[in-house]
């Protein structure tokens, strides 16, 4: 480090000091907003689902916020009300928000300048004392801090769409969570009945076996299929109680909170758009309304900014200017200015300059492939939410239908006796099977339904994610009911 020091108390000095002192008053002004930026967050969330989220930070709202989901929770749940509660309940998600308070905390200290050094020196010997003292200012801070300042901005606005973007996935894991249990309710109950009809079957082969009617092999096959259907069920009770348990994490209940009704019903299967241009236009809405877009699009432009903050630093690298007051004892005191700045002897700054281009290219970059991976997610929710529906709808009006007439012939039959009550009761069970593949693809449909509107939004989950409902563990717990209704 080479020192470069210069001294004197021309008026035009002192003009500038004075200017800059002015300039230091000014920054003072930076301060923190009443809202803490959570107004942007609550606009952002509220364009992209109807609702908005709140951020508790004092005991009234905490108060108010207890308040409004208690009263949520006295009814049976929907899954607007679940979205609800989870904007209001959900401690995970009041936690991310502290983030914008720690980055507002930097905005506001990048739009001040740095405090002033105060340096103090005394030297004494052979009956003389030599006072020297200093106040030195960051100068360098004072010229680039309307552009530090702006930088800033920038990242807080980045966090403030962070925060948008985690208020979006809580929102749509909650509606998500939600249908996953209320379908687990409702397939528990088709299970029960499932095994109501299976323990008849198996009732009446015991009594006919004992009398010498049935011989053993077929009463051994309604021995098992009663098993399977008991373990289906073990497995669908399971299933519930996992379900509503995730939905409690998901809405961030406790205590008494956790007494919540479901309703017994998925909602029913809605009409889809048949208009041609309806996945095009899915498209242009996450082109516009993608969270993870508009960041990636202002990241490129603060590193652009950034690049711009590097080329007019990098040859002074540290400038300070400072007063002086220099007393000795026995003489008259000496004023002055000093400036003080290090030399590029050895780096010149193309390192940080070629560090910011290649910073620059890789955001523009990620941008690109963030747009490239929006569009393609929008597409796949596209076509599993068309697949889905197009599967619940069979189920609905093809195959639930077609079982049920098919019960009522076999029924027709029975009563003229020309099918044994075990024809009867395998009909029953195939009818009942029927219903919980019904379910299941309703499910399945509200699902899709979900993820291809928070893709609108938000980057779609990972594939493990999407898939954790379909594991080898929630297959098994499935595959039995087929089994026993097959």
């Amino acid at each position: 480090m080479l020192n470069i020091s210069m001294r004197g108390c021309p008026a035009r000095v002192h003009r500038a000091l004075l200017a800059a002192a002015g300039l230091l008053a000014l920054t003072g002004c930076a301060s923190f907003s009443p809202d803490g930026g959570f107004d942007a967050v609550e606009g952002m969330t509220r364009a992209r689902i109807g609702q908005a989220p709140t951020y508790v930070r004092t005991a009234a709202q905490a108060d108010a916020a207890r308040a409004r989901v208690a009263a949520l929770l006295r009814q049976p749940l929907t899954a607007d009300a679940a979205v609800q509660v989870a904007l209001l309940n959900n401690p995970e998600l009041q936690a991310d928000y502290a983030a914008l308070g720690l980055a507002e905390a930097d905005l506001v200290r990048a739009g001040r300048l740095a405090n002033p050094s105060l340096k103090w020196g005394r030297l004494g010997g052979e009956g003389s004392v030599e006072v020297e003292r200093a106040v030195v200012f960051d100068l360098l801070g004072l010229l680039t801090l309307p552009l530090a300042r702006e930088v800033e901005q920038r990242r807080f606005e980045q966090v403030q769409m962070q925060a948008a973007t985690q208020t979006l996935s809580v929102a749509a894991q909650a509606r998500a969570t939600y249908f996953e249990a209320v379908a687990a309710r409702e397939l528990a109950q088709a299970h029960e009945q499932l095994v109501e009809v299976v323990s008849t079957s198996e009732e009446l082969a015991g009594r006919a076996g004992k009398v010498g009617n049935l011989a053993p092999l077929p009463r051994m096959r309604e021995q098992a299929q009663l098993a399977e259907a008991r373990l289906a069920l073990v497995r669908a009770r399971h299933r519930e109680a996992s379900a509503r348990e995730q939905l409690v994490r998901a809405l961030g209940l406790a205590g008494a909170q956790l007494a919540f009704e479901l309703p017994a019903r998925l909602p029913q299967l809605p009409a889809l758009p048949d208009s041609p241009t309806a996945q095009a236009d899915s498209e242009q809405a996450a082109m516009d309304g993608r969270l993870d877009l508009l960041r990636a699009r202002r990241a490129a432009e603060e590193t652009a900014r950034s690049l711009g903050l590097a080329r007019s630093t990098r040859v002074v690298n540290v400038l300070h200017l400072g007063l002086h007051d220099k007393r000795e004892s026995g003489a008259h005191s000496s004023r002055g200015w000093e400036v003080e700045f290090v030399l590029p002897l050895f780096d010149f700054g193309q390192v940080r300059m070629q560090q910011a281009q290649a910073l620059y290219m890789q955001a523009v970059n990620r941008a690109a492939a963030a747009a490239v991976r929006a569009r393609s997610e929008v597409r796949e929710a596209w076509s599993a939410r068309r697949t889905a529906h197009e599967v619940a709808r069979e189920h609905r009006d093809v195959l639930v239908p077609l079982r049920k007439r098919m019960s009522e012939e076999m029924l027709l039959r029975y009563n003229a006796m020309l099918v044994s009550p075990f024809e009867l009761l395998a009909d029953a069970r195939e009818q009942q099977g029927a219903v919980i593949g019904s379910i299941e693809a309703l499910r399945d449909f509200w699902l899709a339904e979900t993820a291809l509107q928070a893709t609108l939004s938000v980057p779609a989950p990972s594939a493990a994610a999407r898939s954790s409902d379909r594991s080898p563990a929630g297959r098994a717990a499935a595959a039995p009911a087929h089994a026993a209704g097959h």
